[in-house]
């Protein structure tokens, strides 16, 4: 028999089946669990790169399959001299010169495209390739009409167009009329994009010698990184290559970090699913011990026991994982439906992308399930595997030896290696090792529950006549704290991570708000509409004259591309005083004069962390009269722009650039003026035929950004909510489990005179304990996880810093209801197991 136990695989199925066939709500929880973590996960995934996939589309849809680009570093281009050196270069084919411009047709604003014809045919085909029902370029227009616009589907639709009727469109502050030529059927269904003749283009909207892009078509057999170096070394300070490869890391780090940080989270749901499988496994290991002890008096070895509970947990991984790869496609498809491909975080907002499968994602997360699983039963078959089968014949739960001290050293261990990798540097430009401190921190504090119990419930012991249902439920959480360490399991896991998402929300929130009073102190805030080229030195004059308006400051912001593979940076020009520039600006520590002849900036905090600037370096931004040298004279707070910002004194820009224009404008009002009366004035003030401005109070900007605020963590809510629900799950299951196993406990307590009602007081008073324990060390630990994400996560993330804050009412009042929800589910766990016979329980001891 031995030697069948040893090696059947029946006896392995018997085995294991028989336990699940007695308990399978325990084995359907810990799959669940399982599924749940990697169903978020891959949800997620598929959402992000879906995403990614439909941002990656559109791009193409508006450079098309040029093999290499030049783009100018802002929307004023650079010089068309520039075409015929590059049409030219060894190696170049083809070089196709285009106007990019954003235009605007009423509230609809879409990209427009200025091409030679002829040039883009070879370069880019799919930007003039004539449409299925007709050609984009008309039989009775010219492609190089001036009047003749070619539009994409979506284009058509959004402004509400047909083939041969006119359209007005706004671009660089001139509207021309054009003439609706065709479609553009390369373009991408969801791409508002449009195409005229490039000589028009340049006429019509004031671009005359300028170009935005060129688009090169390599020669077969041409030296592609020899081509890059060559232009490199050619191309102006306006200007700089660019290819697919720069493209996609450019559009990747859009919301890199969003994704990633979704994607963790959703990882710590899965980790508390294996909690959840410990939790189960554990106790499974408590109820089976018994029935193990007597297979390995029979004759069945500790491998072969090992064995069958990592079966056991591959299994639930298995079924787990299988379960949450089908729910994740399920939640991935509902979740582009309802919230988008920006999952909230607003990089992609508007866009509603098709569902992409990934095949390899999908057995990463396959790997990750199973692995999580099997993990989860590691130490209860270890612990299963040193039970010795005499003692375990008649003995259920702990060690028999409750005088043995649990060791503190190796949940300290954990939590010292988390808050050294906490210092670590960024990897990839990603928080990997912050996240790592994270988990080897959870790690710790749950591994430390032992001996953390126990250390709690040493001076209750000392207690003098304690009422005897409390001296009960003390004496057994000092007689078996490993058990209780089970039950304290998924309380921590939840706990840690509700305080710590809590606090970071709520300190991100609330430093937010305080940076948006500070940048938002005026009364108004006027916006030139999109396309327009801005307030003229004539309109500001006008503007400030409106009556009730005490005091006007105009602002510029434009775009510049500083690096290939980044998303731009915003430049703003204001009215900043460089001796007191906290007065304009909400500056971090503590801004340096600049030297005498040099132009000062202020750049904002991800703007000297992506591109690692300090206060004295210099630096040179390519303008529209070409490059000029500038020196970081202090560093300011920016939540609005994560890649980002870089503030100047207004008459510094207007005196580098040539620009006299602005498009943004603060506005004090005068005392007996009200915002109603002077947005009024100051829409009729604007000239004639121009688009109507925004004009917004603070209290309805601050609302607005909040709400987006709201928004972007609207998922991170949602995934930190289906987390907790797992562990408290866990935790109640945990409690059923543990009070089943006590029923010859409570039988032998009923015949020494111990009244139903105490066992339940008992029980009430255990897990109270139980979860005050767990609350006060959830608490702890999640407050130093919140400081990991809020000084390493955040940073190294989105570049920006916040002050902490603790929601303590919140916090306070979650950890009252789960102290009373651990209360309550321990006796109503406990009902069903005191409420048997006690002769009936107590039977197998005869």
């Amino acid at each position: 028999m031995a030697a069948e136990a040893r090696t059947s695989p029946l006896a392995l199925v018997w085995l294991i089946g028989g336990a699940w066939r007695a308990r399978p709500g325990r084995v359907l929880l810990a799959a669940l669990a399982i599924a749940v973590g990697v169903a978020l996960g891959f949800a997620v995934h598929l959402v992000n790169r879906s995403a990614l996939d439909e941002f990656g589309r559109a791009i193409q849809a508006v450079n098309g399959e040029a093999d290499l680009q030049v783009h100018a570093v802002s929307a004023a281009g650079f010089d068309e001299g520039l075409y015929p050196t590059l049409a030219r270069l060894p190696g170049v084919a083809v070089a196709s010169p285009v106007v990019e411009l954003t235009a605007r047709s009423g509230p609809t604003a879409f990209t427009l495209l200025g091409l030679d014809i002829l040039r883009a045919a070879s370069a880019t085909p799919s930007l003039v390739s004539a449409s299925m029902g007709g050609p984009a370029f008309g039989a009775q227009e010219s492609p190089f009409d001036g009047q003749a616009l070619a539009l994409s589907r979506a284009a058509l639709t959004a402004l509400d167009v047909r083939p041969g009727q006119e359209v007005a469109l706004t671009a660089a502050g001139h509207t021309a009329v054009f003439r609706v030529s065709g479609a553009l059927p390369g373009v991408g269904d969801d791409q508002k994009v449009g195409v005229v003749d490039i000589a028009a283009a340049q006429w019509r909207f004031g671009q005359l010698g300028r170009l935005q892009r060129i688009d090169l078509r390599l020669a077969p057999g041409a030296d592609r990184q020899g081509v890059e170096a060559a232009l490199r070394r050619i191309l102006p300070p306006d200007a700089q290559v660019v290819s697919a490869r720069t493209e996609a890391r450019r559009s990747d780090s859009l919301s890199r970090a969003y994704r990633v940080n979704l994607e963790m989270l959703a990882m710590v749901a899965l980790l508390t699913g294996g909690f959840l499988v410990y939790s189960a496994q554990a106790l499974s290991v408590t109820l089976r011990r018994p029935q193990f002890a007597l297979v390995r008096v029979l004759g069945l070895p500790r491998r072969g026991l090992l064995t069958q509970l990592f079966v056991e947990g591959a299994i639930v991984g298995v079924v787990g994982t299988a379960l949450g790869i089908a729910l994740g496609l399920g939640l991935a498809a509902v979740a582009l439906h309802v919230m988008g491909g920006d999952l909230g975080g607003g990089f992609f907002a508007g866009s509603r992308p098709r569902l992409a499968f990934a095949p390899g994602a999908s057995v990463v997360f396959l790997g990750l399930g199973v692995a999580t699983a099997l993990v989860g039963s590691l130490f209860p078959a270890l612990d299963a595997g040193r039970a010795r089968p005499a003692v375990a014949l008649k003995t259920a739960g702990d060690s028999p030896d409750p005088r043995r001290r649990p060791k503190p050293w190796p949940g300290a261990a954990l939590l010292a290696a988390g808050a050294a990798a906490a210092f670590a540097p960024p990897v990839f430009d990603l928080p990997l090792l912050g996240y790592g401190a994270i988990a080897l921190m959870l790690a710790g504090g749950v591994a430390a529950m032992p001996w953390l119990a126990r250390s709690i419930v040493a001076p209750l012991r000392r207690l003098k006549d304690p009422p005897p249902a409390a001296a009960l439920a003390i004496a057994r959480l000092w007689g078996a704290p490993g058990q209780a360490a089970i039950a304290l399991c998924g309380i921590v896991a939840s706990v840690s991570l509700m305080a710590a998402m809590g606090v970071m929300v709520a300190s991100f929130r609330g430093s937010v708000e305080t940076w948006l009073i500070q940048v938002l102190p005026s009364d108004l805030y006027l916006r030139a509409a999109a396309g327009d080229a801005g307030f003229d030195p004539a309109t500001q004059a006008r503007l400030a004259a409106v009556p009730g308006v005490a005091r006007i400051a105009f602002s510029r912001t434009t775009l510049l591309r500083l690096a290939s593979d980044r998303p731009p940076v915003a430049l703003t020009a204001l009215s900043v005083d460089p001796a007191h520039p906290d007065r304009a600006l909400p500056i971090l520590g503590h801004p340096r004069p600049p030297p005498p002849g040099v132009t000062p900036v202020w750049i904002s905090e991800p703007m000297a962390r992506v591109y690692h600037r300090r206060i004295g370096d210099r630096l040179v931004l390519p303008l529209a009269n070409g490059p000029a040298p500038f020196v970081v004279a202090g560093v300011w707070r920016d939540y609005a722009r994560q890649f980002g910002a870089i503030a100047m004194a207004e008459a510094d820009y207007t005196r580098l650039s040539g620009d006299p224009t602005r498009s943004e404008a603060a506005i004090d009002l005068a005392p007996d003026a009200t915002p109603a009366q002077v947005s009024v004035a100051l829409r009729a003030t604007l000239p004639a035929g121009s688009a109507p401005p925004e004009v917004a109070q603070p209290k309805r900007l601050r609302a607005m950004a909040l709400r987006l605020f709201d928004r972007s963590f609207a998922a991170t809510y949602a995934l930190e909510a289906i987390a907790i629900v797992v562990g408290l799950t866990g935790v109640a299951a945990t409690f059923s489990a543990q009070t089943l196993a006590r029923t010859k406990e409570f039988g032998m307590l009923r015949h020494i005179g111990v009244r139903r009602r105490q066992l339940l007081a008992m029980l009430a008073f255990e897990g109270g304990l139980l979860g005050l324990v767990g609350v006060t060390a959830g608490m702890g630990l999640g407050l130093a996880m919140s400081q990991v994400l809020i000084h390493v996560v955040n940073p190294q993330s989105f570049h920006w810093t916040m002050q902490t804050r603790i929601p303590w009412r919140l916090l306070g009042s979650l950890a009252a209801a789960l102290v009373a929800a651990s209360a309550g589910t321990a006796v109503l766990a406990g009902r069903g197991a005191t409420s048997a016979s006690a002769v009936r329980a107590v039977r197998e001891d005869w």
